[in-house]
């Protein structure tokens, strides 16, 4: 089991996630979002309470940029080097660079028009803020510095063998192509979010208001006509001509692609607003829009609202990168010699032996080889009667102390033996009580439970047969008079299930927001709705509060 903290940072705000990888099953153990004025306080404080001072560290590159080579598919791995090199040096020395201030990763796909080349997608980020990165996260263990551009895939199940495209709408806007499994194409655009959140910033006078501002703006369509404006939305004239360019753009690229996409994916800040996903696929008409949810919460029962997890999608993807999954070859973090080389205690140099001391320093033990034979052998006869009265001395001492610690051993063997005959003689009869207070608690435990359960059951039913009718009060007080309520079951507990129709989305929406709004149900979940015969059918699920 492996664990690895995503960091991605954006203008004043930081998302992270903790993840935990246990063969093929992942688990994000804690996440959030911080805003910041001090990005290194931020960064402190998510490591306290994520409690990750020792667990490796994934975090994002900024200011990337890509760029892409062909080579032909017959060279051999050096050469495909070699070109690659030169061709970078080449748009080095176009804009004026020093190719030695940029640090470069890339990674090699195949090209769908031409068989017998290869595609390079080459990125490239500079040294000096590869360094600022690395400064302000001193002290922690940082082993990942990739592109998102690269990491959002790892979100996405690739065996369902279809052509996708994920857009990724943070402070500047990614779209990154994944045809066969492999990401073939990324693109950049300048526009993002944090352009509509700078404006709503103004005024309200803060950055976190501004972003739950447009976390709960939604918006409304009706049927690829002009967007229908609530008062509730009163900052979406700062959000949808955004919105409108990133769209225009990303269906202007993806038109351009030789290569049929059949789904796109939509994360990042901007995820976070309601029926973007909608507005989306108003554009997008011949390609299944959705946001993106990460493909091991597809089948995971939780009580997080799933939203929520898409809005750390970023730093999930960081973590999964961190824990050995996407595209390797793009950490742009480089393993230090010292962490390569293995920590030995010793090492042989020269005629001697170099020992390290505990300040780490050699500590070199020399030997100089003279032995004078002549010198000891001349009084051998004294040494050798020397040593033999020694060791006859040292025979008797050790006898003589023998035979004292054997006899003293007996009589304490005898006293250990007497002890523990009399310490087991209490131990049975304290296992004899402990076991008829284990049986009287067993009964005591049996009996609260049930009890709890004959309660829990009678006050559930109290609350739902008291709710249900103030439900349908409430649903009558708020629906407007063009939808029409098809179906309210309430089949387990607590959880509601509402079938309606309308002629039109945005009274549809306007219903849900009502509900959610109004406080009538909690955790609302609905899908996109379906139009049939000139009725649009929606299906709403939530609990009773």
């Amino acid at each position: 089991m492996s664990t690895c903290l995503g960091l991605y940072v954006e203008k004043n705000i930081v998302k992270y996630a903790k993840v935990t990888k246990d063969n093929d099953i992942v688990k994000i153990d804690s996440f959030g979002i911080k805003f910041y004025d001090k990005l290194q306080d931020a960064i402190k404080q998510i490591i306290e309470e994520t409690y990750s001072y020792k667990i490796p560290i994934s975090i994002n590159i900024t200011e990337e940029v890509y760029n892409y080579f062909y080579v032909f598919s017959l060279l051999n791995k050096k050469d495909i080097q070699n070109v690659i090199n030169t061709e970078f040096e080449s748009i080095c020395y176009e804009n004026n660079i020093n190719k030695d201030a940029i640090e470069a990763r890339y990674v090699l796909t195949n090209e769908e028009s031409d068989k017998d080349k290869i595609k390079v997608i080459h990125v490239s980020a500079n040294k000096a803020d590869i360094a600022k990165k690395l400064q302000q996260l001193e002290g922690y263990r940082v082993t990942c510095i990739s592109p998102i551009g690269t990491s959002i895939g790892n979100l996405i199940d690739l065996n369902k063998k279809e052509n996708i495209a994920i857009v990724n709408i943070e402070d500047r806007t990614t779209l990154t192509t994944i045809t066969n499994e492999k990401i073939s194409n990324i693109e950049i655009i300048d526009e993002g979010i944090t352009e509509a959140l700078e404006k709503i910033c103004i005024k309200e006078n803060s950055y976190s208001k501004a972003y739950e501002i447009c976390k709960n703006t939604t918006i409304y369509t009706n049927q690829g006509k002009d967007l229908q404006y609530e008062e509730e939305n009163e900052y979406i004239e700062d959000i949808m001509p955004i919105l409108y360019n990133i769209v225009t753009t990303v269906k202007k690229l993806l038109d351009n692609n030789l290569t049929k996409i059949d789904r796109l994916y939509i994360t990042g800040t901007a995820s976070v607003i309601n029926n973007i996903d909608i507005y989306f696929q108003e554009y997008l008409t011949n390609i299944r829009c959705e946001i993106l949810k990460p493909y091991f919460l597809q089948n995971i029962k939780t009580k997080v609202n799933i939203k929520d997890y898409i809005e750390v999608n970023s730093p999930v993807s960081l973590a999964l990168q961190g824990l050995g999954e996407g595209v390797k070859a793009m950490n742009f973090k480089k393993e230090s010699i010292m962490d390569k080389l293995p920590q030995w205690l010793t090492q042989d140099v020269g005629g001697g032996k170099v020992l390290k001391n505990k300040e780490g320093k050699p500590k070199k033990l020399n030997y100089n080889g003279s032995f004078d034979f002549s010198r000891y052998f001349k009084n051998f006869d004294r040494y050798l009667v020397r040593c033999i009265c020694a060791i006859l001395s040292l025979i008797i001492i050790y006898s003589c102390f023998g035979i004292f610690i054997n006899n003293r051993i007996d009589a304490k063997q005898k006293e250990i033996e007497s002890t523990i005959a009399i310490a087991e003689k209490e131990i049975n009869k304290i296992e004899t009580s402990t076991q008829k207070l284990k049986d009287n608690t067993s009964k005591y435990i049996n009996m609260r439970q049930r009890l709890e359960e004959l309660n829990a059951k009678i006050t559930q039913k109290k609350k739902v047969k008291k709710a249900i009718p103030t439900l349908m009060n409430q649903l009558m007080s708020v629906i407007p008079k063009e939808v029409q309520l098809t179906s309210v079951q309430n089949n387990t507990g607590t959880h509601i299930i509402i079938d309606a129709q309308a002629e039109r989305y945005e009274q549809l929406g306007y219903f849900i927001s009502k509900i959610k709004n109004d406080g009538i149900l909690t955790n609302i979940v609905s899908d996109k709705g379906q139009k049939q015969g000139g009725v649009v059918r929606v299906t709403i699920e939530g609990e009773l509060p």
